[in-house]
């Protein structure tokens, strides 16, 4: 059958789910069919004692390698996201004792774990579903509930504490690369042909992706970080095409070098960021945004060791961090 009609009955077939089946007991996604009813931690779980083990191995040089943007004031934000550090007096306190000791603060104030190089958790995206007994609730990954989660002083499950920390392989996709150009144009949609492609000329293919493995797409759309206007705008990204792709691999893991993954326009202008539904949502994938992999591209080092652990913030939808790659 025809990849794009087959796509379309699929989904037809998860729109009448969407309308008929759901219960809290099993709907279109949930329970999950790896993790089980009740697990938090989607696609981290697959980072264990052999997973961590395997990547070490990749060590060769040292080498270290920032992944990640510099958090500081006129950084590109999403909407009207709010991110203002201030050190409050000069010094904060001090001179104490009779050393006279002095110490600075700082006072900061933002979407934590939305702003600059973040990472989304199972809180972040949900899906509003009518369910057969014809209430309207809003759900996430793995059928938790708003009516569970919703409190003003943080999600009450779902909270980005029950991921765990992630020490894996990673994997780069250079889509630049394969192209012979530094960024990919605006409102560039990566095909998969795109994907194979630039792994084969990077002397792999889709095979050699494990579970667990983190997976990172290169846009080279940090080019224009700089740029908050530029950056914010038509954004290329995968589809849908691509994070069915990205599913059928077992990431523990996904990340790219704009504010979104996915392309800013896609082809349906009528749905909302339908990637980040797809892989949250609906299948506990977390995804890493606002990376800077220029330097890995330079090195051609497309398999390294990855290391990546989100703050505990009890009940935050996503974190902060300070993502490395190590060669």
């Amino acid at each position: 059958m025809n990849r794009s009609i087959l796509f379309l009955f699929t989904l037809i077939s998860i729109s009448f789910n969407y309308l008929q089946a759901q219960n809290k007991e099993k709907g279109p996604w949930w329970p999950h069919p790896l993790w089980g009813a009740g697990d938090q931690a989607g696609s981290s779980n697959w980072i264990t004692p052999e997973k961590v083990l395997e990547a070490i191995q990749l060590v060769r040089e040292g080498k270290i390698y920032e992944i990640g943007q510099i958090y500081e004031a006129g950084m590109p934000l999403v909407g009207q996201r709010v991110y203002s550090l201030r050190s409050p007096g000069s010094p904060t306190g001090g001179p104490l004792g009779s050393n006279n000791v002095v110490y600075n603060d700082e006072f900061l104030t933002a979407e934590i774990g939305q702003v600059g190089t973040q990472f989304d958790g199972p809180g972040h995206i949900g899906t509003r579903l009518e369910f057969e007994d014809g209430s309207l609730k809003d759900v996430y990954y793995n059928g938790f509930t708003g009516d569970e989660m919703y409190s003003p002083y943080g999600l009450r499950q779902l909270g980005i504490e029950n991921i765990k920390p992630i020490i894996t392989r990673g994997i780069l996709i250079d889509i630049p690369g394969l192209k012979q150009v530094n960024c990919l144009e605006p409102g560039y949609e990566v095909t998969l042909q795109d994907v194979l492609e630039a792994l084969q000329q990077q002397g792999m293919s889709a095979q050699d992706i494990e579970p667990g493995d983190a997976i990172f797409f290169r846009y080279g759309w940090s080019k224009h970080w700089k740029n908050p206007q530029q950056y914010s705008e038509q954004a290329p990204g995968i589809g849908m095409e691509v994070a069915e792709w990205v599913v059928e691999r077992k990431p523990s893991m996904v990340g790219s070098d704009q504010s979104g993954l996915e392309v800013s326009r896609g082809p349906d202008a009528e749905q909302a960021i339908p990637v980040h539904q797809f892989l949250i949502t609906q299948n506990g994938i977390w995804n890493l945004e606002n990376l800077d992999f220029t330097e890995l591209a330079e090195d051609q080092l497309f398999e390294f060791l990855f290391i990546f652990t989100p703050i505990r913030f009890k009940g935050a939808t996503g974190s902060p961090g300070r993502p490395i790659a190590i060669k």
